[in-house]
């Protein structure tokens, strides 16, 4: 069978091959596209996480088309990995507590094992033969890659020589970040990922204890100002030689979410191209100062409230999992442990460019079928008035279908329905409710309270138990549209939905507000 024949699996991820990323050349400074084209309907700029190739500069597109992090749509289809050969940390934030060995919790700073470059390359080439559509090469720890800057760039360096078509990505808490700008350029690296919580010294000091910068501790606001000097001339520095930046930001209520706002247009100005706020992870098992202080964590209704006013020309992500430090896979899903350092030595590992190339065809073949899909739907809803607007919740494989078992859901993925179509607004993380066969209530319950402010959740199959429930709760289950493509799908159901509400069978009603998921997940039994 020709290499751009390849069939397609229904659940992307479980095949040989993958096809890699080629890059258009060189990039123009972000300055010189000045952020982002705005839909002549909505007004809503296009940039980074939902935009289409006609949305940016062909150089821009090419770089983030096949980015589960830097476009919401590629990271349906599109995996990442990360490897952890930085160690070493040189701040300490509040929200964070590093572990080396951990294989029970999922966020930043928690890895199983550490890796040299030599064995980070190995599992790279391995990753990459094995799981068909990881394009994307991140160091995001577990501690800062600039606090380990010859690891960092000897495994870029391999990789590069190695995997030439695999996109390289640093996360870094920009504290380095101005003295590295040369290596970083030269290195092949054309996405960089800050972590920017404030922009105010006096709320930085409530984040940071302390910063360790030239040879030297600091703490307190003479340390958070340090630090965000640093941050936002790295920020500037990487904008002017073309490198596409994400910042992200930890919304910790009442201490900087409404100063995000300020962050917000901070990283703007100073020409980043997506700013991603996420929300804190405080359980206390985790042992992090907040944790243990009992700071909590926004409910969905906060965050997504502040995403949406700090949504403009800079545009917003809305996808991020908080992954791992080692973490494998698409979004939402973490395959880590089956490339430990034993089982990749058990691996006979030969790396295809030509056969990645082909399988990723087959991959943008489906992503166009889903595209056109929900805009056929979309064109039948043409002339469709409504200030009607919902959240509805959805169980995914990946690949843009409805294609997971409710009871075998690790998370839901959150889309608000309107007139104007489906879009992507967050995902909200669950306990399997399966285990062993068997339902578990205290779960069922708990999923029910993660997606409290959706009308809907669109499932693949459901049992007679949680439907009856979450009917009760005012959740429909919906599995009439089991494998189809999600928004063509959830356009539908909108469509229905508009059409009872007209015919008065049925009252819209706001629903309330939702909990964010916080501790370690529990899996299957």
């Amino acid at each position: 069978m020709p290499a751009g024949k390849m069939k397609m699996n229904a659940v992307v991820g479980r095949g040989k091959y993958v096809k890699a990323a080629v890059d258009g050349g060189k990039m123009k400074p972000a300055a010189e596209y000045k952020g982002c084209r705005a839909s002549a309907n909505t007004g809503q700029a296009s940039c980074g996480s939902q935009a289409g190739p006609g949305d940016l500069p062909i150089e821009i597109w090419e770089k983030v088309k096949n980015h589960p992090c830097y476009s919401e749509e590629a990271h349906h289809h599109y995996a990442r990995m990360h490897v952890a050969v930085a160690p070493a940390c040189n701040i300490q934030c509040n929200y964070c507590n590093r572990k080396y060995d951990c294989a029970n919790e999922s966020r930043p700073g928690v890895v199983s094992e550490k890796l040299t470059p030599e064995q980070a390359l190995r599992k790279v080439l391995a990753v990459a033969t094995t799981i068909p559509q990881m394009t994307v090469l991140g160091i995001a720890g577990p501690g800062d890659p600039l606090a380990n800057p010859a690891k960092t760039f000897k495994t870029f360096e391999l990789v590069a020589k190695a995997a030439p078509d695999i996109k390289l990505c640093l996360s870094t808490n920009g504290l380095a970040l101005p003295d590295h700008i040369d290596t970083i350029a030269g290195s092949k690296i054309d996405h960089v990922t800050i972590t920017i919580n404030m922009v105010d010294p006096e709320i930085g000091a409530k984040i940071y204890p302390w910063i360790f910068f030239n040879h030297k501790r600091y703490t307190g606001i003479d340390a958070a100002r340090i630090l965000t000097d640093r941050q936002l001339q790295g920020l500037e520095m990487l904008s002017e030689r073309g490198i596409l930046c994400k910042v992200n930001s930890v919304m910790i209520p009442n201490i900087n979410d409404d100063h995000l706002v300020e962050v917000n247009k901070a990283v703007k100005s100073r020409g980043a191209f997506l700013h991603n706020i996420m929300p804190l992870i405080s359980a206390p098992e985790h042992g992090t100062v907040f944790g243990l202080n009992g700071q909590r964590g926004p409910t969905a209704w906060e965050l997504k409230a502040l995403q949406d006013a700090c949504e403009g020309e800079i545009k917003m992500m809305r996808h991020c999992r908080q992954c791992r430090a080692d973490a494998v896979g698409l979004l939402g899903e973490d395959r880590s442990a089956e490339f430990t350092t034993d089982q990749l030595m058990k691996m006979d590992v030969q790396y295809d460019l030509e056969m990645r190339k082909g399988y990723q065809d087959g991959v943008e073949d489906e992503r166009a079928a889903k595209v056109a899909a929900a805009q056929k739907e979309l064109t039948e809803f043409a002339g469709e008035m409504s200030a009607i607007t919902l959240l509805v919740a959805v169980a995914t494989k990946g690949s843009g279908l409805i294609n997971e078992h409710f009871g075998h859901a690790k998370e839901f993925q959150v889309y608000e329905l309107s007139t104007s179509g489906a879009k992507f607004v967050g995902h909200r993380r669950v306990d399997v409710y399966c285990q062993g066969g068997y339902g578990e209530e205290d779960r069922l319950y708990a999923i029910m309270g993660g997606i409290h402010d959706c009308h809907a959740v669109f499932v693949s199959k459901i049992g007679g138990c949680p439907k009856s429930n979450l009917i009760k709760a005012g959740i429909e289950p919906v599995d009439q549209y089991a494998h189809e493509f999600i928004e063509k799908s959830a356009i539908a159901w909108f469509k229905s939905y508009l059409d009872k509400v007209k015919r008065g069978e049925i009252q819209h009603e706001q629903r309330g507000d939702a909990a964010i998921r916080q501790g370690s997940r529990i899996s299957a039994a």
